[in-house]
Parts: structure tokens; sequence; C-alpha cells
């Protein structure tokens, strides 16, 4: 059982804004004991599939430190490729921020979101998407002031937690101990409205039932609404 929080109750989190000196956009968020670095670039130049479009594009990268967990790992680029697992993650935080802009609104630039893991013990993902929305938004605000954009792209808050079944209780925001004993576990992407971005779940040993599954759902909305105020104050 849960003993240093209430079963619906998310980790401390802070957001640190002001840490770096040259990107656009910058965020230090800790959940918990979690903590991951993100940095937002902004660049006036599209993909190539994204040329002559008229239209902007938002992509993520994500990588942990090599002691970012309890034992070290390797870093990836002396490996020679991405893991399957990083690329996965990546992908995700790249549709969470492109589902809160309007690309259009962007013209043709491109906002680079880097998450780095600085130590992990569960939720690197969801983290990594609150500190991106926060370096995001600060990026885009610089962009408003300078005269760049004379339009705010940016048309909803974005934020992500996870929850999951652990010995039969619906807990929200599972640390490192608790995902690893969860027979299910979920991760929820949403707007500030509650609407879903993305849902990723699934089952360990047995099938869950949906009741349960809609217990997570309002475990995470909770998770959202307390998250939402943490971002914006940060700003």
């Amino acid at each position: 059982m849960r003993i240093n929080r209430q079963f619906d109750q998310i980790r401390t989190t802070t957001i640190n804004t002001n840490f770096n000196i040259h990107a656009e956009g910058c965020a230090l968020i800790t959940m918990g004991k979690t903590k991951v670095l993100c940095t937002a670039s902004v660049e006036e130049k599209v993909p190539s599939f994204k040329r002559n479009t008229g239209t902007g594009w938002v992509t993520a990268e994500y990588s942990m430190l090599p002691r970012s967990t309890h034992t070290r790992g390797n870093r990836e680029a002396t490996r020679g490729k991405q893991g399957g697992r990083t690329l996965e993650i990546q992908r995700l935080i790249g549709r969470s921020l492109r589902a809160c802009i309007n690309l259009e609104e962007l013209g043709e630039r491109s906002i680079y979101l880097d998450c780095d893991v600085l130590q992990a013990d569960g939720g690197t993902r969801t983290a990594s998407i609150n500190g991106s929305w926060v370096a995001l938004r600060i990026a885009v605000n610089q962009l408003l002031q300078k005269g760049i954009l004379e339009k705010d792209p940016i048309h909803t808050q974005v934020a992500a937690i996870s929850c999951g079944i652990v010995e039969g209780q619906a807990l929200l925001d599972l640390e490192y101990s608790e995902d690893s004993r969860a027979a299910m576990d979920a991760n929820f992407v949403m707007t500030r409205q509650h609407d879903i971005i993305e849902l990723q779940a699934s089952a360990e040993d047995k099938a869950i039932p949906w009741n349960q599954i809609l217990q997570l759902k309002e475990l995470a909305q909770e998770g959202i609404n307390q998250l939402l105020p943490i971002q914006k104050q940060s700003l």
C-alpha cells in the first residue's frame, strides 16, 4: 500500500525555467525523484516534407543519461542507434505537443524539444511531456514578443500523467516501485479540457475490467487538474 501520499495525489512536482541562457525555452521538471531537462529550440527551417507548405513543425528527442537509473546504461550514441523504447517515447512527445499547436500559424519554422532524463523513478515520458509544454510555451512567447509571430499558435494546454492498478488499488502517478508491480499501467495525455490526445495502457498478467479502466481515467483527470496550475505557475 502507498504510505507517503494519497492514492489520488501526484508526487511533489516543481518546474524551473531559469537555467539555460541559450535555448528559446527550457524547463527542468521534477516529479518525485524523476528529473527531466526539457529545452525548446527554434529553427527558421522545416524538414523537407514540410518545405513550401507554409506550415511549421514541432518534434522531440528523448534520451536517458547513463546513470539516470540504478545501474549505468550506455549512451545510445555509442551503440550507433536509438532503441525502440526511445523512439516510441520521443514520437509520443512530438505527437502530444503537435496536438496543442496550429502548425500553419507557426509558419515555416521548426521547434525541437529535447528531453534528457537526469534521474528516473517512473513516469519519465509523462514528465517529459509536462516539461516540454512549458518549454514550448516559453519559446512561442519569445516569438510573439519579438513580432516574429502575429498570432499565438498554441491553442490549448497539454499535460500527461501515469496511473495504474497495484495490488488491486488504483493509484495515480506511479513511481518505479509501484510501476514495476502494477497489474496494469497507463499513461494519459490530455488537454486542459480533459480531451484525450493519447492513451497508452496495458495489462500484465490478466485482463482488466472496464470499470477499473474508467477508474483510471477519473484518476488521470484528477492528476491533470493538479498539474495544470503547476505548469502555469512556472511561466
